[in-house]
């Protein structure tokens, strides 16, 4: 227990202060205790669906976290926790309202304070657009990881693998996403449809732009070290994590919304749930639990592919952030219930799940 509080010690004390700067705002603006109450509980549930809708983000953070320079995992750990809670949770919804109203930061604030009803209409209206770059951007992460040829372990065999054959065609993931892209803006009004296909176009350069740096970075050191296996570390990757975990915060922002308009509220909620993927993030580095469950990855993996077809989708359809947050963590779930089996057998082909 001891060891495990280690890891969510630093989650929880902040927890506790955000929850404590609920109560205190709810009392400062209702003067009741139903008011603070009711405020405090809205907090409550959106640190709960900031954390069901990241959890296969921490898992995929771990991933790519684990070859990373000790020195750039410490700054993602550090950095990058400033950056999720105030960046993503509280800059980038001002950002969306500044740009699209056409308006400075601080009147942006302003509108969120005092006229949140308008704050909300502006930033709901930007959905589209973050729709399609967010949603292109999690599909590259989630395809690049199955069409991948050196991919030997497959947990859903029958579809993995034919994923697997399809690998040696070159860019097949950038013709799927944008095969995607076409499908769904046809569905659309004209406007919508090219709002959404640039935005879209935009995340897959992003995430060929990211990826093209570390390469090059990568390359650098290796020629520096002239040994080693090539791992991404370094500035590529921390920049690649910090894109990687704004895709993963777009679709929490947004469906804050449903629960609260009022932006003090939705950024001490959201923020309690970032702190908490940090310190899974943490765990699963640090304890080696992906080494130790071998299909955990492939469920987070299939649960972005999932996150990405409905932020896809959503521009035509609205599936509710609690259906998005159950698919991943029923993913992640199984796939962690298979590798405890496969421990169990100790077998030396790993166990697949047949489609």
């Amino acid at each position: 227990m001891a060891t495990l509080l280690k890891y969510y010690k630093a989650s929880l004390i902040f927890t506790l202060i955000c929850f404590a700067l609920a109560a205190w705002y709810g009392w400062e603006t209702t003067g009741t205790i139903a008011g603070t109450a009711s405020l405090l509980w809205i907090v409550v549930v959106l640190s709960i669906l900031e954390v069901s809708l990241s959890f296969d983000n921490a898992v995929v953070n771990a991933t790519v976290l684990r070859d990373m320079d000790p020195v750039w995992q410490q700054r993602f750990l550090t950095w990058g926790i400033a950056i999720a809670v105030f960046g993503m949770r509280i800059v980038f919804p001002i950002a969306i309202v500044a740009i699209a109203a056409n308006i400075g930061p601080m009147e942006a604030i302003t509108l969120s304070l005092n006229n949140p009803e308008e704050y909300e209409r502006i930033v709901s209206g930007a959905h589209l657009g973050i729709a399609g770059f967010g949603g292109a951007f999690l599909a590259m992460v989630g395809l690049t990881f199955f069409f991948d040829s050196d991919k030997d372990v497959h947990w859903i065999a029958a579809l993995e693998r034919v994923l697997n054959k399809f690998s040696a065609v070159p860019a097949i993931e950038i013709a799927v996403v944008l095969g995607a892209l076409y499908g769904i803006s046809t569905m659309l009004p004209l406007d919508d449809a090219h709002t959404f296909l640039v935005s879209g176009v935009l995340g897959l350069l992003t995430y060929i732009g990211v990826h093209a740096l570390g390469a090059i970075i990568e390359a650098r050191e290796t020629r520096k070290k002239a040994a080693g296996e090539m791992v991404r570390s370094g500035l590529g990757g921390f920049l690649y994590l910090e894109v990687l975990d704004a895709s993963f915060s777009f679709d929490g922002v947004i469906g804050a919304f449903a629960l609260s308009n009022n932006m003090i509220v939705i950024a001490l909620g959201l923020a309690v749930g970032a702190m908490f993927v940090r310190s899974i993030t943490i765990h699963l580095v640090k304890t080696g639990t992906l080494n130790q469950y071998r299909y955990l990855e492939h469920g987070a993996f299939w649960a972005i592919i999932v996150l990405a077809g409905i932020m896809l989708t959503s521009a035509i359809w609205h599936i509710p952030e609690t259906i998005t947050g159950l698919l991943g963590a029923t993913l992640i779930g199984i796939s962690f219930w298979w590798s405890v089996r496969y421990k169990r057998k100790h077998g030396e082909e790993p166990e697949t799940l047949e489609a």
